[in-house]
This record gives structure tokens, sequence and C-alpha cells, in this order.
């Protein structure tokens, strides 16, 4: 995981698998981002290959302790990202977007 500041914005980008072995280190990534108080936190899938339960479940954790100070953004698609959080419904709780540009541009 790699976290990189572009402007007021913190980019988290996340390689690889992201399941119970690993889904405690994006945890701890995203903890740590939100403590530097960016008004954007964008998480990168988009070189995720496998997006367990577990992945989810601390996006969801990541996108309420953003709150109301910082935007949390997402990049995902495709079907190793994207299609798992659509089939668990979880998707629209998130901003997400189909590339790191565009999830950066806002909304």
């Amino acid at each position: 995981m790699q976290a990189e500041d572009v402007g007021d914005a913190v980019v988290l980008s996340v390689i690889g698998e992201v399941d119970m072995g690993t889904a405690p280190v994006l945890e701890e990534s995203i903890k740590e981002a939100l403590k530097r108080d960016p008004g954007v936190l964008v998480v990168d899938l988009s070189r995720v290959d496998f997006l367990a339960s577990a992945g989810m479940s601390v996006l969801i954790g990541g996108n309420q302790q953003a709150g109301e100070a910082t935007s949390f953004r997402l990049v995902a698609a495709g079907s190793a990202t994207l299609r798992p959080m659509e089939l668990t419904g979880i998707a629209s709780e998130f901003a997400i977007h189909p590339t790191r540009d565009q999830a950066l541009a806002g909304g």
C-alpha cells in the first residue's frame, strides 16, 4: 500500500488481494491517512485483483470514519472490485470512480 499526497487529497494505492490477511493493513493505512485530515481520501483499487468481504468491511469502516470532514472516494472498475461491491449492495455507499483522475476531480 502506498500513500501519496496530491494537493489536499491523499491517494492510497492498493495492489493485489484484499482479503482477511491483508484487510488489516488497508484498515491501518486508511486510519493513518485520515489522521492527516485530508479534504479528500481516494482509495485506488484499480490494481486489486481480489476484493473479499473483509476488504469491503474495511472500506465501509473507512467511509464512516471519514465522516463529513473528508470526502471518501474509491477507484474501482470491473469484475475484481466494482462487481463484488455491486453484488453485495454496498456500491451505493461510496463515491466510486473508474479512474484515479476522475476520483481526484471530485463528485
